[in-house]
Protein backbone atom coordinates (compact mmCIF):
# COMPACT_ATOMS: atom_id res chain seq x y z
CA UNK A 1 0.00 0.00 0.00
CA UNK A 2 1.10 3.38 -1.12
CA UNK A 3 1.68 6.33 1.67
CA UNK A 4 -0.77 8.59 1.43
CA UNK A 5 0.80 12.41 0.85
CA UNK A 6 -1.41 15.45 0.86
CA UNK A 7 -0.87 17.88 -2.28
CA UNK A 8 -2.56 20.55 -0.49
CA UNK A 9 -1.24 23.34 -0.95
CA UNK A 10 -2.30 26.11 1.89
CA UNK A 11 -0.75 30.00 1.94
CA UNK A 12 -0.61 32.14 4.62
CA UNK A 13 -0.93 35.96 3.73
CA UNK A 14 -2.88 38.94 5.13
CA UNK A 15 -6.62 39.83 4.91
CA UNK A 16 -8.12 42.71 3.49
CA UNK A 17 -11.53 44.49 3.65
CA UNK A 18 -12.89 42.68 0.34
CA UNK A 19 -12.69 39.23 2.51
CA UNK A 20 -15.14 40.27 5.31
CA UNK A 21 -17.86 38.41 3.92
CA UNK A 22 -15.48 35.46 3.84
CA UNK A 23 -13.95 35.92 7.27
CA UNK A 24 -17.45 36.22 8.50
CA UNK A 25 -18.37 32.94 6.69
CA UNK A 26 -15.37 31.54 8.18
CA UNK A 27 -16.09 32.54 11.82
CA UNK A 28 -19.54 31.26 11.83
CA UNK A 29 -19.02 28.17 10.58
CA UNK A 30 -15.84 27.86 13.17
CA UNK A 31 -17.33 28.92 15.81
CA UNK A 32 -20.67 26.98 14.98
CA UNK A 33 -19.04 23.99 16.00
CA UNK A 34 -19.40 25.05 19.71
CA UNK A 35 -23.00 26.38 19.04
CA UNK A 36 -24.45 23.00 21.46
CA UNK A 37 -22.28 23.94 23.90
CA UNK A 38 -22.84 27.47 24.22
CA UNK A 39 -27.24 26.67 24.19
CA UNK A 40 -29.38 28.61 22.01
CA UNK A 41 -29.08 32.34 23.52
CA UNK A 42 -25.78 32.42 23.83
CA UNK A 43 -24.64 30.89 20.19
CA UNK A 44 -27.67 33.58 18.84
CA UNK A 45 -25.41 36.64 20.12
CA UNK A 46 -22.14 35.14 19.53
CA UNK A 47 -23.62 34.24 15.69
CA UNK A 48 -24.85 38.42 15.80
CA UNK A 49 -21.50 39.53 16.95
CA UNK A 50 -19.39 37.15 14.54
CA UNK A 51 -22.14 38.46 11.31
CA UNK A 52 -20.95 42.00 12.22
CA UNK A 53 -19.13 43.78 9.44
CA UNK A 54 -18.35 46.39 11.12
CA UNK A 55 -16.62 45.32 13.65
CA UNK A 56 -14.19 43.15 10.82
CA UNK A 57 -14.18 46.60 9.30
CA UNK A 58 -12.61 48.07 12.51
CA UNK A 59 -10.48 45.32 13.44
CA UNK A 60 -9.23 44.93 9.88
CA UNK A 61 -8.12 48.95 10.11
CA UNK A 62 -6.49 48.12 13.58
CA UNK A 63 -4.56 45.00 13.30
CA UNK A 64 -2.96 42.53 10.68
CA UNK A 65 -5.16 39.70 10.19
CA UNK A 66 -3.57 36.92 8.84
CA UNK A 67 -5.73 34.22 6.52
CA UNK A 68 -4.73 30.54 5.25
CA UNK A 69 -6.06 29.78 1.88
CA UNK A 70 -6.73 26.88 -0.19
CA UNK A 71 -7.12 28.00 -3.64
CA UNK A 72 -9.57 30.97 -3.65
CA UNK A 73 -11.23 29.84 0.03
CA UNK A 74 -10.22 31.20 3.08
CA UNK A 75 -9.30 28.39 6.02
CA UNK A 76 -8.48 29.94 8.33
CA UNK A 77 -7.67 33.32 9.61
CA UNK A 78 -6.12 35.09 13.26
CA UNK A 79 -5.91 38.91 14.01
CA UNK A 80 -3.09 40.66 15.69
CA UNK A 81 -3.60 43.77 17.36
CA UNK A 82 -1.08 46.05 18.40
CA UNK A 83 -0.12 47.58 21.67
CA UNK A 84 -2.47 50.81 22.61
CA UNK A 85 -5.75 48.83 21.92
CA UNK A 86 -6.78 47.64 25.68
CA UNK A 87 -10.26 46.46 26.15
CA UNK A 88 -11.77 44.94 29.36
CA UNK A 89 -9.26 42.05 29.65
CA UNK A 90 -6.31 43.28 27.75
CA UNK A 91 -3.35 45.81 29.01
CA UNK A 92 -2.88 48.73 26.64
CA UNK A 93 0.75 47.82 26.82
CA UNK A 94 -0.03 44.56 25.21
CA UNK A 95 -0.81 43.68 21.72
CA UNK A 96 -3.06 40.67 21.43
CA UNK A 97 -4.64 37.79 19.13
CA UNK A 98 -7.92 37.40 18.56
CA UNK A 99 -10.55 35.67 16.20
CA UNK A 100 -8.75 32.35 15.71
CA UNK A 101 -10.79 30.06 13.82
CA UNK A 102 -10.18 27.23 11.45
CA UNK A 103 -12.58 25.58 9.00
CA UNK A 104 -13.29 22.37 10.76
CA UNK A 105 -12.97 20.46 7.24
CA UNK A 106 -9.52 21.72 7.56
CA UNK A 107 -8.25 20.62 10.97
CA UNK A 108 -5.41 19.11 11.98
CA UNK A 109 -3.80 20.75 9.41
CA UNK A 110 -1.82 22.83 11.94
CA UNK A 111 -2.97 26.08 10.40
CA UNK A 112 -4.09 27.32 13.50
CA UNK A 113 -0.45 26.72 15.31
CA UNK A 114 1.34 28.17 11.73
CA UNK A 115 -1.56 31.09 12.14
CA UNK A 116 -0.30 32.01 16.12
CA UNK A 117 3.24 31.39 14.74
CA UNK A 118 2.58 34.19 12.31
CA UNK A 119 0.98 36.07 15.03
CA UNK A 120 3.84 35.96 17.74
CA UNK A 121 6.70 36.59 14.60
CA UNK A 122 5.11 39.54 13.50
CA UNK A 123 4.62 40.89 17.25
CA UNK A 124 8.33 40.40 17.69
CA UNK A 125 9.18 41.87 14.63
CA UNK A 126 7.38 44.80 15.44
CA UNK A 127 9.19 45.18 19.02
CA UNK A 128 6.06 44.09 21.41
CA UNK A 129 7.13 42.60 24.74
CA UNK A 130 3.82 40.91 25.64
CA UNK A 131 0.84 39.03 23.58
CA UNK A 132 -1.96 38.23 24.97
CA UNK A 133 -5.40 36.19 24.28
CA UNK A 134 -8.20 34.76 25.37
CA UNK A 135 -9.99 31.31 25.03
CA UNK A 136 -12.27 29.26 26.68
CA UNK A 137 -12.26 26.16 28.39
CA UNK A 138 -15.05 24.60 25.76
CA UNK A 139 -11.84 24.99 23.05
CA UNK A 140 -9.14 22.43 24.36
CA UNK A 141 -7.36 22.27 20.89
CA UNK A 142 -6.84 26.22 21.12
CA UNK A 143 -5.66 25.95 24.99
CA UNK A 144 -3.28 23.15 23.78
CA UNK A 145 -2.04 25.55 20.64
CA UNK A 146 -1.08 28.52 22.53
CA UNK A 147 0.12 26.45 25.84
CA UNK A 148 2.71 24.56 23.59
CA UNK A 149 4.24 28.19 22.38
CA UNK A 150 4.38 29.00 26.33
CA UNK A 151 1.58 31.31 26.66
CA UNK A 152 0.41 30.70 30.71
CA UNK A 153 -3.05 31.50 31.70
CA UNK A 154 -2.65 34.81 33.67
CA UNK A 155 -5.99 34.85 35.04
CA UNK A 156 -9.66 33.64 34.62
CA UNK A 157 -11.90 36.27 33.29
CA UNK A 158 -15.52 34.72 33.64
CA UNK A 159 -18.07 33.79 32.08
CA UNK A 160 -18.71 34.62 28.12
CA UNK A 161 -21.54 33.55 25.99
CA UNK A 162 -22.22 31.36 29.39
CA UNK A 163 -18.86 29.70 29.40
CA UNK A 164 -15.75 29.67 31.32
CA UNK A 165 -12.64 32.37 29.25
CA UNK A 166 -9.22 32.64 30.99
CA UNK A 167 -7.01 35.62 30.01
CA UNK A 168 -3.07 33.66 28.77
CA UNK A 169 -0.15 35.99 27.94
CA UNK A 170 3.08 35.20 26.75
CA UNK A 171 6.76 37.03 27.41
CA UNK A 172 8.12 37.86 23.99
CA UNK A 173 11.86 37.93 22.72
CA UNK A 174 13.51 37.77 19.56
CA UNK A 175 14.30 34.00 20.44
CA UNK A 176 10.53 33.27 21.22
CA UNK A 177 9.76 30.10 19.13
CA UNK A 178 7.51 27.14 17.58
CA UNK A 179 7.75 24.32 20.07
Amino acid sequence: MKPKFSTEYIAIGQAAVSDIPKLIALGILAYGQYAETLGANHWALMRQNLSNEAMFADLLRKSTCFVARHKSEIIGMAFLLPSGNAIDVYEAEWCSIRLVAVNPLHQGKQIAKTLTQTCINQAINNGEQTIALHTSSMMPAAMHVYECFGFKILRDIGLRFGQQYFLYTLNLTPKTSAP
